[in-house]
């Protein structure tokens, strides 16, 4: 989804020089797509398709080479025999909004269903597809018109992630952190306290932390809760996609 990509591209600048504040010029000129925006346009075009995911993930990540891939990610994208290789690491979450947006008008469990697929490729760990589960039933939510205190309710009690702080209160002591279950709580809450999706990326770069990556999680839940500006997403195509990018992601949009 867009709301993942500007996320990802906001967040950019500030993955490894956190700001904790919310008060910074939204698209910079030191801003660019990362390895997030990359995967997410791949999962997009693999469920689209009906594409086998790991072969077409490892394809599609191959042309972005220099994207910022984590480290066991870039050794299986360059793997001859891919095999997914335990990870609860963040990748699970930060790609799977296109499985919530293309089965928004379908049952959960279809949206589930797609996440999990193109999850367990690589991040096979138990908590790697809960984050990943999580995420995707969040914006599912969101799109069939659950408010905030509906959402936070059902994923604390499905998914058994403490969604009682604040922004405010988990800001002071956030530190950098990889995990799934170390960035979708905290990226849930930015987005699920937000009042617009550019407040909810901006909760996500006042924590700290992972950006770039808490953008592409709380990015989607907002967008799916509040919409998003037009002018957000032209921007992030005019300045930083490329076409290629840009076609998988306004060819999802187009699918009703």
């Amino acid at each position: 989804m867009f709301g993942a990509i500007i996320g990802d591209i906001v967040g950019s600048r500030f993955e490894f020089n956190n700001l904790k504040s919310k008060e910074f010029g939204f698209f910079h000129d030191k801003c660019s797509f990362t390895d997030d925006t990359v995967c997410t346009a791949s999962v997009a075009d693999i469920l689209m398709h009906d594409m086998d995911p790991a072969p077409a993930l490892q394809k599609f990540c191959r042309d972005y080479p220099n994207a910022g891939y984590g480290g066991f990610f870039f050794q299986w994208i360059g793997s001859e025999n891919p095999k997914p290789y335990g990870s609860y690491g963040n990748g699970a979450a930060m790609r799977v909004s296109p499985s919530a947006f293309l089965h928004r008008h379908n049952n959960l469990e279809d949206a589930l269903a797609a996440a999990e697929r193109v999850t367990n490729i690589t991040h096979n760990h138990e908590e790697g597809i809960k984050g990943a589960k999580a995420a995707t039933h969040a914006i599912w939510l969101a799109f069939h018109g659950r408010s905030a205190p509906a959402i936070k309710e059902m994923i604390a009690q499905e998914y058994g992630y403490d969604l009682s702080r604040t922004v405010d209160e988990i800001r002071p002591s956030y530190e950098f952190n990889e995990t799934c279950q170390g960035t979708v709580p905290e990226a849930i809450i930015c987005a699920l306290e937000s009042e617009s999706f550019e407040d909810a990326v901006r909760n996500t770069i006042s924590i700290g932390g992972d950006s770039d990556t808490l953008g592409a999680i709380a990015g989607p839940i907002a967008e799916a809760l509040h919409g998003i500006e037009e002018r957000f997403i032209q921007t992030a195509c005019d300045q930083d996609l490329d076409e290629r990018i840009v076609g998988i992601m306004r060819e999802m949009y187009s699918r009703k």
